[in-house]
């Protein structure tokens, strides 16, 4: 992978995109991390996030030192990527019904409320979601993308975790990124 390039893993919540943090930096890749969010019950193995990600509309300062690292990202924030730069992006795809459960328990750990919005109503604006970042990534020339299926990877990590390096230029550990996967933690199936 050129060293110029700047990785992002990106999904909807919930989606896996920590696990593909984790899997990466145990693979070889740097990641951009700051620590802020800790590890708790629903992310036992930490967020992996960098706070500065969220003002990507108004400080890019930090994509330079994201070159040659992963950063995550949530896929609503894609399109504030300027064009000067070069990404390839992991973005991890879930079903949505499990997505949905995962998103719920979060809230029901935090005491927040989980009826504001329906199950059909939430997954019709995902689905629509996806799909608008799904034309744009499609759209540009400097972004180049592999779709992930968490349960894919939860099921065959081995081949999920090949494909992941050959996207990334061949250069990552497989054994030690399939390492990083605890199956323990997959406590939404549908």
């Amino acid at each position: 992978m050129d060293r110029d390039t700047i990785v992002i893993v990106s999904g909807l919540p919930r989606s896996g995109t920590s696990l593909m943090m984790s899997m990466l930096e145990a693979g070889g890749l740097g990641v951009l991390t700051d620590g802020i969010r800790s590890p708790d019950e629903d992310n036992p193995k930490g967020y992996y996030e960098f706070e500065r990600v969220r003002q990507i509309e108004r400080d890019q300062a930090w994509l330079e030192d994201a070159k040659g690292n992963a950063v995550k990202m949530i896929a609503e924030l894609l399109k504030h990527l300027p064009p000067e730069y070069n990404y390839k992006v992991v973005f991890m795809r879930r079903n949505l019904e499990e997505i949905l459960a995962s998103q719920r328990q979060m809230l029901l750990r935090r005491g927040e409320p989980t009826d504001k919005v329906s199950n059909e109503d939430m997954a019709r604006m995902f689905r629509n979601h996806l799909e608008r970042v799904e034309a744009w990534i499609a759209e540009r020339p400097n972004v180049d993308v592999a779709y992930v299926s968490y349960n894919d990877l939860v099921a065959d990590p081995t081949e999920q975790a090949r494909r992941v390096n050959q996207f990334m230029g061949g250069t990552l550990e497989v054994e030690k990124m399939v390492n990083a996967i605890d199956a323990s933690l997959y406590r939404q199936r549908r």
